[in-house]
């Protein structure tokens, strides 16, 4: 196993094997919470079964934890080897004439993304821990709706939400073909893969911004 993080393909493989996973928890995270634009009731339905699930809380959420933290400080470590390798950043080919602008600048928005992950924890998911498990509050059924709206009342985070979303659009259009690619899935469907990873890093993004602007300007 320490071999294959050890070779380029392995870890790129990794890469890709992480962020289709993390690309499939985006579509479930999305539906989710787009269910609050029409029925609080559907909403804190399903939050209340994600919250207090077993199977999601000790099996689902540690992996998507670890599947996070493995995904980011993988890129890091690529980014790290490939400067060191030939000087040039993370998935760049041939300078600006040979790749795009998103191909030569994935670290960066992964770092954008990132900061917002942490955002993300401090907002939602430590104040859930700490809930269940910490004070030991009694569960409220229909208290998830309430709780996401108020965290988009202050203009500042609606706004940080926005800005981390365009970085994670633009982080997706080249890593949802690059993550095929790297599995060696693109041979004469590649055309296919960037229309499809266009609409995905487009929708997915997007989705999570009207659900942000929604509630701030329906609270």
């Amino acid at each position: 196993m320490s071999g294959f993080f050890k070779s380029s393909v392995g870890r790129k493989v990794a890469m890709a094997l992480s962020a289709f996973f993390l690309m499939f928890f985006l579509i479930i995270h999305l539906a989710v919470n787009i269910t609050s634009l029409f029925s609080e009731d559907l909403f804190n339905e399903l939050s209340h079964f994600m919250g207090t699930n077993p199977l999601v809380q000790f099996a689902l959420q540690p992996v998507l934890v670890f599947g996070v933290i493995f995904h980011f400080v993988l890129g890091f470590i690529l980014e790290i080897k490939n400067k060191k390798a030939n000087g040039v950043a993370y998935a760049k080919n041939n300078g600006a004439a040979n790749s795009s602008w998103m191909s030569r600048n994935m670290i960066w928005s992964g770092a954008a993304i990132l900061a917002f992950i942490v955002l993300h924890f401090i907002d939602f998911w430590i104040p859930e821990v700490n809930h269940k498990y910490i004070a030991a509050l009694p569960e409220d059924p229909v208290r998830y709706f309430h709780e996401l709206q108020e965290k988009f009342v202050p203009l500042w985070r609606v706004a940080f939400y926005v800005i981390a979303f365009v970085f994670l659009g633009l982080h997706l259009a080249h890593g949802f073909t690059s993550a095929f690619q790297s599995m060696g899935v693109t041979a004469g469907r590649k055309k296919a893969l960037q229309n499809f990873g266009k609409i995905y890093s487009i929708i997915i993004p997007l989705g999570f911004i009207i659900v942000a602007l929604f509630h701030h300007f329906n609270h």
